[in-house]
């Protein structure tokens, strides 16, 4: 059967998905930005960061696995939920032992409360119903616009509400405590089969034999994304890691969300034509082409209306993430040109490649982000990412050739 019109549905309510909230994240970052002060913002970006690195360095890459699989996956769901749990008790655990540690490394005696509640989040997020997954897998976007719009709007009101009374940067990590609590609850109300504590050795060593490739590649666009906020926190202290981290997702936000829901809808559509060469060629070059023009225009758009930007959505004591905003949207239009390469090489099982090019967006931040940083501050960092950005794609474009065109000569 042909997968036009399904893709069609697909991008129809994964674009609503993704405006709803993504439009609801502006309102949120506007109102906290008025609520909280950018060194209240930096604390909060120092948990998430330590949240962020131990997530992906033990990710399992389950839902990727369950798309991947032809068939049915009901057999697969008790194993996978028990290795979720495993590892959300295991992050939970490093997280609280580290947290004084990662408070000095910081030097920031304010953000270990924080840390210390932000355990909690891996814990509950571990015992979420895998069966998700068929969500993607099946297509359903439809149900997917619902239930991530709903995730959100608890997450954005109880943050907001909080931070309204509280005035303290712990109040973004009790909403995010507060969406994983709905989201474990949801996910057995309304997904089946319901996981059960059993675990199948033979299963789970599958599981993590497929994913180790996708964890590296994890690890290294990890280090790439957070890799500047880690040497901007070190060196700069709070304040210009509350203004970087600001300006750094007002640039991903309107171009990263176009890569993503395209990314998205393709993964599943690409395993389903990975047999036939030719159609998952045509589908790979007319989705990666619409994604690269509309990203290169919200770029420009993003670039030179830096200043009303951020005006607008943070107010005037944001001003100074200005020049920081415009080097961060030449990095979005790189970074979302390169997303448009992964779901090909996920639905064809190439997640070595996902790696190697993450790893050449590590290694160009990492060789420039000290220097950069030490000297233009913000903007150095954000030149240093756009670096990174533009270094992978030269490699993309090898593997993808290497992929799709070079077995034709």
């Amino acid at each position: 059967m042909g997968y036009l019109k399904t893709i069609i549905n697909a991008v129809y309510w994964s674009i609503a998905q993704r405006w709803v909230v993504r439009g609801l994240s502006f309102v949120r970052i506007a109102v906290l930005a008025r609520i909280l002060l950018p060194v209240q913002i930096g604390v909060f970006g120092i948990a998430t960061l330590v949240l962020g690195f131990l997530e992906v360095f033990t990710e399992t890459w389950i839902n990727v696995f369950l798309v991947q699989e032809e068939g049915d996956i009901d057999h697969y769901i008790n194993t996978a939920w028990v290795i979720s749990i495993l590892r959300g008790l295991f992050i939970g655990l490093l997280i609280l032992v580290g947290a004084p540690f990662i408070s000095n490394f910081f030097n920031s005696p304010r953000s270990l409360s924080v840390i210390l509640l932000i355990s909690l989040v891996p814990v509950i997020r571990g015992f979420i119903n895998p069966s998700v997954a068929k969500l993607q897998k099946e297509l359903q976007f439809k149900n997917e616009f619902k239930f991530k719009s709903v995730l959100f709007v608890v997450e954005a009101v109880f943050s907001i509400g909080l931070a309204l009374i509280t005035h303290q940067a712990i109040s973004l990590v009790w909403g995010m405590l507060v969406c994983a609590i709905v989201e474990v609850v949801l996910s057995f109300i309304y997904f089946h089969p319901k996981p059960k504590f059993v675990i199948d050795r033979s299963l789970s060593s599958k599981i993590l034999h497929r994913g180790k490739w996708v964890t590296a590649a994890g690890i290294f666009n990890y280090l790439y994304q957070n890799g500047d906020n880690l040497v901007v926190g070190k060196l700069l202290g709070e304040y210009s890691l509350g203004l970087y981290s600001n300006a750094y997702k007002i640039s991903s936000l309107p171009i990263s969300e176009v890569s993503d829901v395209i990314a998205r809808v393709t993964f599943p559509v690409y395993v389903k034509i990975s047999s036939d060469a030719k159609r998952l060629t045509r589908a790979f070059v007319k989705s990666s082409l619409i994604v690269s023009l509309v990203s290169v225009f919200m770029g420009l758009v993003l670039y030179v209306f830096a200043h009303p930007v951020v005006l607008i959505v943070l107010g005037s004591s944001w001003l100074e993430a200005v020049p920081a905003l415009r080097v961060l949207a030449l990095y979005g239009v790189a970074k979302s040109i390169t997303n448009t390469f992964f779901p090909v090489f996920l639905a064809t099982k190439r997640q070595d490649y996902i790696t190697w090019i993450s790893l050449a967006s590590v290694l160009g931040l990492g060789i420039t982000i000290i220097p950069l940083v030490n000297s233009l501050g913000i903007v150095g960092a954000g030149l240093a990412a756009t670096f990174g950005a533009m270094l992978a794609l030269p490699f993309s474009f090898y593997f993808v050739y290497r992929l799709l065109w070079s077995h034709r000569s």
